[in-house]
């Protein structure tokens, strides 16, 4: 069986699972990309203004603890010493302004000496009262981060303010140096997507090989369609990998089967089936038309190689259930060898009437009357026996026929006296193909062997079973063909249909096992099939 995506007739897809994937995939990349750029860059920028708070917080806590600033802002020349002390502070921390001034905010120092005396632009109302500002504000020099500390007296706690120093950098300038790590952080992001990208394409690629280029629909309609169909069909559908696994089976293989849950993954050999259908479903070899017998059903089986683009995937086996019609043919059989034997049986009364009729022409009436009755009495006589114990009449009927099939073919079919059947004992077809099939094997075994060609055939009660025992006066099974002699193509034949060569045993043995009952077989010389089965409630005491 061979599925090629070129024979599937569905619509053609847009996008390939692969191209959607693909797709999908550099959008969600970019995102991310993106995101993390952008987080990236919000982390650098707080982390820039944290920095350049602490910076002008160290400062301006530094400053306003400098002994020289305390001296200095109760000093009269408080502007002389204070500006220079607070530029040279400025340069030497790349700040943008350190501004010393009064408890009142009166400027005593600022990069715009102009400025110097008048108040200073922002809240000092914490610093003012021994505590810390800390703020974004637009002052004279433009918007900044700033720091203002109160400078005391002395080093204890509750000295009095005598003077505020504020510190601060420009907001412009903490945007230039974030500037520099955006570059960094840009690198960093378009590296990421690249790579990204290339991923993806490696993961699209793969993907695209393993759809087979489909799309999404066309997947998904394959999933459906091939789920529906496999469920429809009437015959048991199974695939099976080169590793000997099952890998699909449709609910009417399950069926026919009779196979549990998880049956899929595992080996076929795992599955409780017979050798022979392990076999045929494993090897490479096509079957076509092949009968198997499993214990309850008898299958015709046909196997093929599962290919793909020319290569071979597996096996794919189909089975049809063949179980009744099985038994049709054999209950057809026994009637064909019935007629057959009253067409025999009918040409040969004509023969005896035409020597009984002559002979009494000829003057010969004594003679006449002997033949007649030799004849009526071996006839009589089978058929008083079967009938006698025998009182199931499909097995009657059975029996009667194949004693004239034998006399044709020149086989001493014996029934033993004493012979039992209860009607109704066990299903009638079922005794048909039990006594039919082990019969006819007889009858094919001592076929064509030198020698007595005798076939006996004894029932009889032993207890609350039935004991059916046929016996022949063949070749015999072959040596260690005893254990396999009920094995779906085992035959002691040397001709028949390959099909059916060996499916009599096999039902034998399959009808015994339904009804609970045992079969044995004596391997030789000449064979004995002993049958052991339990009468069912309806049969008599």
């Amino acid at each position: 069986m061979a599925l090629s995506r070129r024979r599937w007739a569905s619509s053609p897809a847009r996008w390939s699972v692969a191209g959607q994937t693909f797709a999908l995939q550099v959008l969600v990349a970019l995102l991310v990309v993106g995101i993390g750029t952008g987080a990236a860059f919000a982390q650098a920028r707080r982390a820039g203004t944290q920095e350049a708070t602490a910076r002008a917080l160290a400062v301006a806590r530094t400053v306003a603890s400098s002994p020289d600033v305390v001296a200095a802002v109760k000093d009269d020349d408080r502007a002389g010493v204070l500006q220079p002390f607070a530029e040279d502070v400025r340069r030497r921390t790349e700040t943008d302004f350190v501004v010393i001034m009064s408890p009142n905010g009166i400027r005593y120092s600022h990069p715009d000496t102009s400025l110097i005396g008048k108040k200073f632009v922002g809240h000092i109302e914490d610093a003012q009262a021994g505590g810390t500002v800390v703020e974004d504000y637009t002052g004279s020099l433009g918007a900044s981060r700033r720091a203002v500390v109160a400078v005391r007296a002395s080093d204890a706690p509750d000295a009095p303010v005598v003077g505020l120093v504020a510190v601060g950098i420009r907001n412009a300038v903490v945007s230039q140096r974030l500037e520099g790590q955006l570059v960094a952080l840009l690198a960093a992001g378009v590296a990421a997507a690249v790579l990204t990208g290339l991923a993806t394409a490696l993961v699209a690629r793969r993907v695209r090989r393993q759809t087979h280029g489909l799309g999404e629909r066309q997947l998904r309609e394959m999933v459906e369609y091939y789920d529906a169909v496999l469920h429809a069909v009437t015959e048991g559908l199974l695939l099976i990998d080169r590793d000997g696994r099952l890998r699909l089976v449709n609910d009417e293989a399950v069926r026919l089967l009779g196979l549990g849950d998880g049956a899929v993954g595992r080996r076929v050999d795992e599955l409780d089936l017979s050798e022979p259908l392990v076999a045929a479903l494993t090897d490479e070899t096509p079957r076509g038309d092949e009968l198997h017998v499993t214990a309850a059903r008898v299958l015709v089986l046909n196997t093929a190689p599962a290919r793909w683009e020319g290569r071979v995937l597996g096996q794919v086996a189909t089975l049809r259930d063949r179980t009744d019609l099985e038994h049709l043919t054999g209950e057809l059989d026994s009637a064909r060898g019935l007629t057959e034997a009253l067409r025999s049986q009918a040409h040969e009364s004509a023969n005896r009437l035409h020597t009984i009729v002559s002979l009494i022409e000829l003057g010969h009436p004594e003679r006449a009357l002997a033949f007649a009755t030799e004849e009526l009495e071996l006839s009589q006589l089978l058929t008083d026996r079967v009938v006698a114990g025998i009182e199931e009449p499909a097995l009657s009927a059975l029996l009667l026929g194949k004693a004239a099939e034998a006399g044709e073919r020149g086989i001493d079919l014996r029934i033993d006296e004493g012979a039992v059947w209860p009607v109704d004992a066990l299903p009638a077809r079922d005794v048909v193909t039990i006594v039919g099939n082990l019969i006819d094997n007889a009858f094919d075994a001592v076929t064509g062997h030198p020698g007595e060609r005798q076939v006996r055939v004894d029932t009889r009660r032993d207890g609350s079973d039935l004991v059916l025992t046929v016996a022949d006066t063949g070749p015999g099974l072959p040596p260690g063909a005893v254990a396999r002699a009920f094995e779906r193509g085992v035959s002691t034949k040397d001709q028949g249909g390959e099909g059916r060569r060996g499916i009599g045993l096999a039902l034998v043995a399959q009808v015994v096992g339904r009804l609970g009952g045992s079969l044995s077989v004596d391997g030789g010389p000449g064979a004995v099939f002993t049958v052991r089965l339990p009468l069912t409630g309806g049969a008599g005491a």
